[in-house]
């Protein structure tokens, strides 16, 4: 049944900036249920995710339309008075790990005396075991919003999981599925994000950053394409380049926990949001995003049944090296108590080098967070 009807959505146009644009590759999911198309995908794939750990997929059965109602969805939300928002919002929830739920800006000091710019709205995925209260502007869509998650998960996320499988040469190509399974409690989530323009003069003292390099937490991330240029990823040669808004396509980037999994031959992808280029940087940014995690059950130890990795001696990753052999709740768990807690903004440098002191950064003795410049 469809939710409120609310005004189009309509996307800002794209900079005319000359800047030094990704290389990245597009999977055409089309080819997944063709014969060999599988195989020829994760040879596509093979590259990317070894290096970069970015790319494109386009023809994954979510029309625009559907994308575009997620962000009127979000929009509305945003436009929402402060006092409305922050009904959905609990510091002491946030600082002790949970983050579904709203963020308001200016939770966390960047340096300088500047505040983050960015705005959070998670929704938790439905598998029963997150019931939240929503603002009417999304319970009234609800169902909505639950058919794209859900969406989100069939058409895109298992997809990538069978070819991560193929890749790893694991006999089961559903093995990866079953440890990501929708309806199994995990901490996947829908998130309408909003960074605010801010001024020359502010960006300027924040090493024109809305947020330093970093990795994600999870197995992949979805970003539906959105015009405002911001996104900027750090190549296997350590430069940062944009990541283009391409027509019809969804940006993926592999993330922590899937590194751990395969013993570090995926790469976490590190990316960071950059201050919009000149003609934009007046313009708010709302992202439409989809965070895949594994079941809360999995371990994080490296896969043992993959002949690939075996072959590379990829047998530990940086959890197991310490002793540990974390869950994904307990990762996740551990990564957002440090994210979120109260810190000393960081030392910033003239060329946009972020310091913060190590204690800020430690997530378990023996393991911090690494701050990408």
């Amino acid at each position: 049944m469809p939710g409120l009807i609310v005004e189009r959505y309509e996307h800002v146009p794209v900079t005319q900036e000359d800047l030094s644009w990704a290389d990245l590759i597009t999977l055409d999911l089309s080819l997944y249920e063709q014969p060999g198309g599988k195989e020829e995908l994760v040879r596509q794939l093979d590259h990317a995710v070894r290096n970069v750990g970015f790319f494109y997929v386009k023809n994954f059965n979510i029309s625009q339309e559907e994308v575009d109602q997620q962000f009127a969805l979000g929009r509305e939300f945003y436009s929402l008075p402060l006092e409305e928002k922050l009904k959905y919002h609990s510091k002491q929830d946030l600082e002790s790990g949970e983050y579904n739920g709203y963020r308001p800006a200016g939770h966390r000091v960047l340096g300088n005396g500047i505040k983050d710019n960015v705005q959070v709205y998670n929704i938790p995925k439905f598998d029963g075991f997150h019931q939240r209260k929503q603002p009417a502007i999304l319970e009234d869509s609800i169902k909505e919003i639950e058919a794209f998650s859900r969406k989100c998960h069939k058409e895109v996320v298992v997809k990538l999981l069978r070819l991560f499988a193929i890749l790893l040469e694991l006999p089961d190509e559903d093995q990866l599925v079953r440890d990501h399974l929708y309806d199994v409690k995990g901490e996947d989530h829908l998130r309408y994000m909003h960074y605010a323009a801010r001024s020359p003069e502010d960006n300027k003292k924040v090493g024109d950053l809305y947020g330093p390099g970093h990795t994600d937490l999870g197995t992949v991330t979805l970003l539906f394409r959105q015009p405002v240029a911001a996104l900027q990823i750090q190549n296997a040669a350590g430069e940062w380049k944009w990541v283009k808004p391409q027509d019809g396509t969804i940006t993926i980037n592999t993330c922590d926990a899937l590194t751990a999994l395969t013993g570090g031959l995926i790469k976490s992808s590190v990316h960071r949001v950059h201050a919009p280029p000149a003609d934009q940087a007046h313009v708010d940014r709302l992202g439409v995003l989809y965070f895949a995690r594994p079941n809360n059950y999995v371990v994080l130890d490296p896969i043992q049944n993959s002949p690939l990795l075996n072959r590379l001696g990829l047998t530990t990753n940086a959890f197991t090296e310490l002793g540990q052999h974390l869950t994904t709740e307990q990762w996740v768990k551990v990564r957002q108590t440090q994210q979120q807690r109260p810190r000393v903004s960081a030392k910033i440098s003239a060329d946009g080098k972020y310091t913060y002191d190590k204690k800020d950064l430690e997530i378990l003795p023996g393991l911090h967070a690494s701050i990408h410049n």
